[in-house]
């Protein structure tokens, strides 16, 4: 784990120092930044529900709720309603979104949509909605480098258009994608998405919707479900998709992902690269606090 300051690396005790000088939203690190999440693929607060075949790989939880409805088929996982793991799962989830969103943003993407796009890896805000429509898909460029990452703070809803596609290319296992969402996020019918959701109110799958690598987790409301296929782990199941999208951690490895640089005039006048480890570290004093 390094501080990079113009090509320069910084270890030791200038590193706690600096985990003093961010003092973001406290977040506890596992294998993961999911922490015990990891193994989730759906996750709601009040309910998650289901009508048709629904098919996912990886645990199903609800916390504080206790409905799990419409029987979706579970597969290398388990069922948690309302215990202890589902509880412990939330709260790991939500320290997850908590040190995401506290990311300094390499791009504004606000008022974008995201159809036939290609975007490289980096921290894209969204004053408002975030919208991908259209037969084109949006591409998710890692070129290659591990350890990086997507996250796209989104701050109200994600609306993901029917039949619409998202991409991942020249990636691997170590990399992550995360969409989080201040309101809701909905699939439409027959949409094909990659990456982790974490919503703060709900997140909906409509129709033959599928996250063939990647998970659906809402910390307030529910999340529902309808004939659709959502894998935590595409290298035990992609529902032979045949999609390469590297992400056999469901996108969320359990590698240090590296936070990337923000644009002059967003977060300090000096680039930084820290990992997510780093961040980990710093927002500790938070949780001292309270």
């Amino acid at each position: 784990m390094k501080i990079t300051f113009g090509g320069s690396a910084v270890t030791g005790g200038i590193l706690s120092s600096m985990a003093v000088l961010f003092c973001l939203p406290s977040m506890a690190f596992a294998d993961s930044i999911l922490g015990s999440a990891q193994s989730f693929a759906v996750l709601g607060a009040s309910t998650v529900t289901n009508t048709g075949t629904t098919t996912i790989s990886g645990s199903l939880g609800v916390y504080p709720g206790f409905a799990s409805t419409g029987g979706p088929a579970v597969i290398n996982g388990s069922i948690h309603a309302g215990d202890a793991v589902a509880l412990q799962a939330q709260n790991d989830e939500r320290h997850a979104y908590n040190t995401l969103a506290a990311l300094a943003f390499t791009t504004n993407e606000s008022g974008v949509d995201l159809g036939g796009k290609t975007l490289l890896a980096g921290v894209y805000k969204f004053t408002s909605d975030a919208f991908l429509t259209g037969i084109q898909p949006l591409t998710l460029d890692f070129q290659g480098i591990s350890n990086s990452l997507f996250v796209f703070q989104i701050t109200s809803a994600l609306h993901v258009g029917e039949a619409s596609v998202v991409k991942v290319t020249n990636g691997s296992d170590t990399n992550g994608i995360f969409w989080l969402v201040g309101s809701s996020a909905t699939l439409n019918a027959n949409a094909s998405f990659a990456g982790n959701i974490l919503a703060l109110d709900s997140v909906a799958l409509l129709t033959g919707a599928k996250i063939e690598c990647g998970r659906a987790f809402a910390q307030t409301g529910g999340v529902t479900m309808q004939s659709n296929l959502i894998s935590g782990n595409c290298s035990v199941d992609n529902f032979e998709s045949g999609r390469s999208d590297f992400g056999s951690a469901g996108f969320s490895p359990t590698s240090s992902l590296q936070v990337p640089v923000p644009e002059p005039g967003t977060f300090l006048p000096f680039g930084i690269s820290l990992s997510l480890g780093l961040v980990g570290l710093a927002l500790k004093c938070s949780a001292r606090k309270k």
